[in-house]
């Protein structure tokens, strides 16, 4: 019993951050998403995005272009991610410890200050990259204000968290899986192909969850970096709760993206799942 009370006194301040800080404002948007201004109960919120051909083309439009940029986002993000995590669990401690140095730097930095530096290097009449490239005699690159830019902004800003839980899975593989796989005539792709890679997967489900949730709900980065031409979920539930303070729309378009993050992450969980299964039945 005293220890029970022990633990739970331990975990007070996390439980009552979990209530402050998840519980009451997700309480709070299921409450405006199923209320009129009147406060009666009500599914007209969620008619409302749907009532008409052009609401619905608008809705598609805007989760099509959002879910389209965040998979892009995340399958570069792991692309760059797996490499360079995979070099990270194979060389010696110290460059480990640099190059976790170099990767968490940024996250340590503000994420307005981070979007803002992109701007100042992307700028399409006096960046940094345009200067370079007039000084070199080459033609400008209009990048900023595009969908690469919005892609890139997403890329740079949570590329970490892909990196960090493939490295966190990679460091902890036992190197006796390799040898094992070695001694039986396992080349190093086949290694990679057959081993690492399979064990892997949790790692690499983490990350694609870590980038894939706040990619498709960003708003910053496509108002700042993609200068307002592309409208995405997140720039719509903005606009709903500050310029139109139509609270009820903004709940409703809010509570179905969290059925949509939700759905997505019970898929890359499922597939982690199997695919484990799959290594430990073979």
């Amino acid at each position: 019993m005293k220890r029970k009370r022990g633990s739970l006194a331990l975990n007070a301040p996390y439980l009552l951050w979990c209530v402050i800080f998840i519980l009451v404002p997700l309480a709070m948007v299921v409450y405006y998403a199923f209320r009129d201004r009147s406060g009666n109960w009500t599914l007209q919120n969620f008619a409302e995005l749907v009532d008409t051909p052009e609401h619905l083309d608008n809705l598609v439009r805007v989760f099509g272009i959002s879910l389209a940029y965040a998979g892009a986002a995340t399958l570069i993000c792991l692309l760059l991610a797996y490499p360079l995590a995979y070099y990270m669990a194979h060389t010696k401690p110290s460059t480990q410890r640099n190059l976790m140095m170099l990767i968490t730097v940024p996250m340590w930095m503000n994420f307005l200050i981070c979007t803002y530096s992109w701007i100042s290097i992307l700028g399409n009449e006096h960046g940094l990259l345009n200067t370079l490239l007039e000084q070199l005699g080459l033609h400008k690159l209009h990048i900023l204000n595009t969908p690469g830019a919005i892609i890139l902004g997403m890329v740079y800003n949570y590329l970490p968290f892909m990196i960090l839980p493939i490295y966190s899975v990679l460091a902890k593989l036992e190197p006796s899986l390799v040898e094992a796989a070695q001694d039986l005539g396992a080349t190093n792709a086949e290694v990679l192909r057959k081993v690492t890679l399979p064990l892997s997967l949790p790692g690499v489900a983490a990350g694609v969850t870590m980038v894939f949730v706040p990619s498709v709900s960003t708003f910053y980065i496509s108002k700042k970096m993609g200068g307002n031409k592309t409208m995405l979920i997140g720039d719509w539930i903005e606009s709903m709760f500050l310029q139109a303070n139509n609270y009820q729309s903004g709940a409703a378009l809010s509570l179905i993206l969290m059925l949509l993050v939700v759905l997505s992450m019970m898929i890359m969980r499922r597939f982690s799942d199997s695919e484990n299964g799959a290594l430990v039945v073979s």
